[in-house]
């Protein structure tokens, strides 16, 4: 608890039993603590470089404890003081490096990661760096997984960073994936399934993205790309997967369970191919006897359901979906 202010284990627990007893031998102290006495010794004497414990003038070998109010006090301001120092230069080199990278050059936008330790620092660095949402394509075929990875993607959701997942259904049968599965569900992220992904990926902010390279022989390799049009395109990537997958949820018992996604009812088609056929709104609620209102809602529920912006894409989707025939003509 106290490791904050550079005090380890051995030494908080020194502290901790000293202030308990007001004073004492370094050999009751080290009997209480069951260390050696010259163990115990160098923590104090650490205690003693902190302003945590002093040598008694009364007696020889007596060591006394510094009140905790007072002593933790000072050190904590002075960390907040360096802590507030080391903030001020994070924000400078933050502004620097802005204004270097105001016109990137095309070769500082990625950079290749290389080996299987490399790669996983760099994943687990870029879930720690996120602050507001982190988007994954997973496949079945995991090549660098470490106990850190879900560490840190424990630590961003904990802080209130949003995850939205997509794995291709392959993942299923890992080893554990359920109880990983079941856990992301625990703290609120969001899981979807499709039966494969195009590729790995992950998207932190929408401003630096992490994908695989292939064909370098059996070392792991990865490309790391910056806010540029390639991270927008590999963001529409994931936008594109994320319609098309099925919301997983948590079942009653813990398990896993795929959410049916809803699709247009008799209604919602019809509206469909009617404005398709290049009717207006007013005309398609007058031909199904419904209230211009009613048609504007549904189609905006339609595009919600299928995530476009426009009403052409909306009719791109529902030819691609099969919801209405391609030729209208009959």
């Amino acid at each position: 608890m106290l490791g904050a202010i550079g005090l380890d284990e051995r030494q908080e627990l020194t502290y901790r039993a000293l202030v308990a007893l007001g004073a004492a031998q370094v050999t009751d102290l080290a009997h209480r603590l069951a260390l050696p006495e010259t163990d115990t010794e160098r923590a104090l004497h650490r205690l003693e470089q902190q302003g945590l414990a002093a040598q008694s003038s009364a007696r020889t070998g007596r060591w006394v404890a510094a009140p905790p109010g007072v002593a933790l006090g000072a050190l904590l301001t002075q960390q907040r003081h360096e802590l507030d120092q080391a903030e001020c230069a994070a924000a400078l080199l933050a502004e620097e490096y802005r204004a270097e990278a105001a016109e990137p050059a095309v070769h500082d936008l990625v950079e290749v990661v290389t080996g299987a330790s490399a790669v996983a620092h760099r994943f687990v660095q870029l879930q720690l760096g996120a602050t507001q949402e982190v988007c994954a394509l997973v496949t079945g075929k995991p090549m660098v997984v470490t106990a850190a990875d879900n560490d840190a993607e424990e630590k961003a959701a904990t802080r209130g960073v949003a995850y939205r997942v997509v794995i291709e259904r392959d993942v299923f049968s890992l080893p554990a994936a359920i109880t990983e599965l079941s856990a992301a569900l625990g703290r609120d992220e969001q899981v979807r399934v499709v039966d494969r992904v195009p590729t790995k990926l992950v998207v932190a902010d929408r401003a630096l993205a992490m994908v695989p390279l292939t064909g370098r022989g059996a070392e792991p390799a990865a490309l790391v790309v910056h806010a540029s049009g390639l991270l927008e395109s590999m963001m529409g990537l994931f936008e594109a997967v994320w319609r098309e997958a099925l919301p997983l949820r948590l079942g009653g018992s813990g398990g896993v369970l795929e959410e049916a996604v809803p699709g247009p009812d008799t209604t919602d088609l019809e509206i469909l191919s009617l404005l398709l056929a290049g009717m207006t709104d007013a005309r398609v609620a007058k031909q199904l006897d419904l209230g211009l209102r009613t048609v504007q809602r549904r189609v905006k529920g339609l595009m919600e359901l299928t995530g476009v912006t426009t009403r052409l894409q909306l009719g791109w989707h529902a030819y691609a979906k099969g919801w209405v025939a391609r030729d209208l003509r009959g």
